[in-house]
């Protein structure tokens, strides 16, 4: 096996570990076999860990902030997004409208248009959504990338939107039926939120924005991000006792280990490439490892007894020394 095809086919390999969790494989498979579509899939692996690697792409941000469990708390979140109907609300269908009338008509189109959301209800009927960006951004731009994240993540199910560019940050705020017209339920969990963040990035680079979607673990943060209850209730000072400021659990770090381990083996694969591109991406790439929160982090003494250092490669120095001793797949040499 030449050079091109085992750096190829560990990006590919270890790549969609890191960037596609959803896709992830558990027991490590064989190299893949190198052909047009693994030549594609690498290049755009690259192009991803370069993004990653340089902080050049922001990151999106895409998070459900609650949702109502009855017409009353559907109505109130429409009040509050559109500022009691002074911003403009826009539907699923395209339509575009302000005021308050606009914003009740609204509320009673949710309530009868499928099952009756009754005023207090006991399960959520409407998930509330904000898609963000960073302070810059265009905020015009931010919006069309929402509308088309919607029309291809919320299909078949009732949702309106609201810009806000009045603060820091562009963003935009969604709430989406929880019953589609067919009658299936949403039920977003953990992969679907990752899969949302991807659909985002995607969207606003159509129109031009550079956005990563890059998992906390991959980029081995470790911050512990409040949920907006607790934002809103810090702010209005009724927040009595504080949250870890780093995530500590044993899953959020096994999460950050394997990502490590991952890193490892694309660093050694682009160290031993015959493109001097590659060997550069190496070092780029141990650097904005040993500088990741977690690399700094899991040297602690607990930590040490289930970390093991790579074998080093020419050039590299000692770039990375924290890999989890867990099967990987052999490297051609």
């Amino acid at each position: 096996m030449n050079s091109v095809t085992m750096v190829d086919g560990v990006l590919v390999q270890w790549g969609e570990r890191l960037f596609y969790p959803s896709n992830r494989i558990v027991k490590p498979a064989p190299t893949p076999r190198l052909d047009t579509m693994t030549r594609r899939k690498a290049a755009m692996i690259r192009r991803r860990i370069e993004a990653t690697v340089t902080g050049r792409a922001p990151q999106v941000m895409v998070k459900v902030t609650g949702g109502g469990r009855g017409m009353a708390a559907i109505a109130a979140h429409f009040r509050y997004i559109t500022r009691n109907g002074r911003l403009e609300i826009e539907d699923d269908r395209g339509v575009v409208r302000e005021g308050k009338d606009a914003v009740r008509d609204l509320a009673e189109q949710w309530r009868y248009g499928g099952s009756l959301i009754d005023e207090v209800g006991h399960r959520r009927e409407a998930f509330n959504i904000m898609l963000s960006m960073p302070r810059g951004t265009d905020a015009q731009l931010v919006q069309k990338a929402a509308r088309e994240f919607a029309q291809a993540e919320l299909s078949g199910h009732r949702y309106v939107m609201v810009l806000h560019d009045h603060q820091a940050s562009p963003h935009v705020h969604l709430s989406v039926r929880a019953e589609s017209r067919t009658g299936e339920r949403l039920n977003p969990r953990k992969t679907d939120l990752h899969r949302w963040r991807e659909t985002f990035a995607e969207k606003l680079r159509g129109w031009g924005i550079e956005a990563e979607a890059t998992r906390q673990a991959t980029r081995g943060e470790t911050r512990n991000f409040d949920p907006l209850w607790r934002v809103k209730a810090r702010q209005e000072g009724r927040l009595h006792q504080g949250s870890a400021l780093a995530k500590t659990g044993e899953s959020a770090w096994d999460n950050r280990a394997d990502a490590m381990k991952g890193w490892a083996f694309i660093i050694k694969a682009l160290a031993a490439s015959e493109s001097p591109d590659d060997r550069k991406l190496a070092a780029r790439v141990a650097r904005f490892v040993q500088a990741a929160p977690f690399y700094q982090q899991a040297i602690r003494p607990r930590q040490r007894e289930a970390v093991v250092a790579p074998r080093q490669q020419p050039g590299l120095q000692p770039q990375l020394r924290q890999a989890m001793n867990r099967p990987g797949p052999e490297l051609e040499r």
